[in-house]
């Protein structure tokens, strides 16, 4: 039996190569965004080469959005004093609080990859990102309140860098990112909600 064909991915490697969610995978391919192949029992298939170029052709938004990125890590560095302090923060154990930290820099990567993105896709991977950070609120025994806290205290970070940044460097694009930025974490807030509301 030969060696897999390591130039073909399937739907959840080419999620993992993009960093995003499966399903916001199939809505790219499916709506025409994404190259994808069809095999004769009509399975999704993406040529990794096609797949690298796609994702570099959205490099020069993606280094505005590295920018934030880098801004809102240094800024919550910096903060760590303050945050310690939050009450939410203190029911977290070490493993919930790396779990809140990973979530926190994959809500980072989303809001850079979705600026620009029609709203159904990106309210796919705000869901996902939102249902997440419920599920590790519920885990750590904290209240709606405290868990809207937690993600608040997040997303200041994120608008405030958003916006220092768009004062220095006038560029239009920053106004659309702060906006975008600000849609996207909104949808997440409402999937934490609503994980909420039905647990």
């Amino acid at each position: 039996m030969g060696q897999p064909d390591e130039r073909w991915l399937g739907l959840s490697e080419t999620a993992r190569l993009l960093g995003v969610h499966p399903s916001t995978v199939r809505a790219w391919a499916d709506s025409g965004k994404l190259p994808v192949h069809r095999t004769a029992g009509g399975h999704r298939r993406f040529l990794r080469t096609e797949i690298e170029r796609w994702e570099a052709d959205r490099g020069s938004r993606a280094s505005e959005a590295q920018i934030v990125i880098e801004n809102v890590i240094g800024r919550t560095r910096l903060e760590l004093p303050r945050l310690q302090n939050q009450r939410w923060y203190r029911k977290l154990r070490e493993t919930e609080r790396a779990a809140y930290r990973e979530e926190s820099r994959r809500l980072l990567q989303q809001v850079g990859r979705f600026i620009g993105v029609a709203a159904d896709e990106a309210a796919e991977e705000a869901a996902q990102i939102g249902q997440d950070y419920a599920r590790i609120s519920l885990q750590a025994s904290m209240t709606l309140i405290e868990a809207v806290e937690a993600f608040l205290f997040f997303r200041s970070f994120l608008m405030e860098s958003i916006f220092s940044l768009s004062e220095v460097q006038a560029a239009q694009s920053w106004d659309q990112m702060r906006r975008e930025a600000s849609r996207f974490a909104d949808l997440v807030l409402i999937a934490l909600i609503e994980v909420y509301q039905r647990a």
